[in-house]
C-alpha cells in the first residue's frame, strides 16, 4: 500500500506550534461567522433558528480552547523557545 504524504504531512504540522496557530486561526474565524450567523437569527426573532447558531457556535469556542490550552502548555514546557 501507498502511504498519503499529504496526510503524513498533516499530521507533523498538526503537532507544532505553526499548526497550532493556524488551527487557531481557523477557529477564531469560524467562531466569528457563525456568531454573526447569531445576531442574524435573533434580528430575525426566530427561537429555532438563534438556537440552531449557538449550537453551532459552541463546539467551535471549545475547540479554539482547546488549541489555546496545547499551546499554552506548549509555551510552559520550553519557555526560551516563546
Amino acid at each position: 500500500m501507498a502511504k498519503n504524504r499529504s496526510a503524513t504531512s498533516a499530521k507533523g504540522l498538526r503537532g507544532s506550534k505553526a499548526g497550532l496557530v493556524l488551527s487557531l486561526g481557523s477557529s477564531a474565524l469560524a467562531v466569528i461567522r457563525a456568531s454573526k450567523q447569531v445576531r442574524r437569527a435573533k434580528s430575525t426573532h426566530d427561537k429555532l433558528n438563534t438556537a440552531d447558531a449557538v449550537a453551532g457556535l459552541l463546539p467551535l469556542i471549545t475547540s479554539a480552547a482547546l488549541v489555546l490550552r496545547q499551546l499554552r502548555g506548549r509555551k510552559r514546557e520550553n519557555p526560551e523557545a516563546a
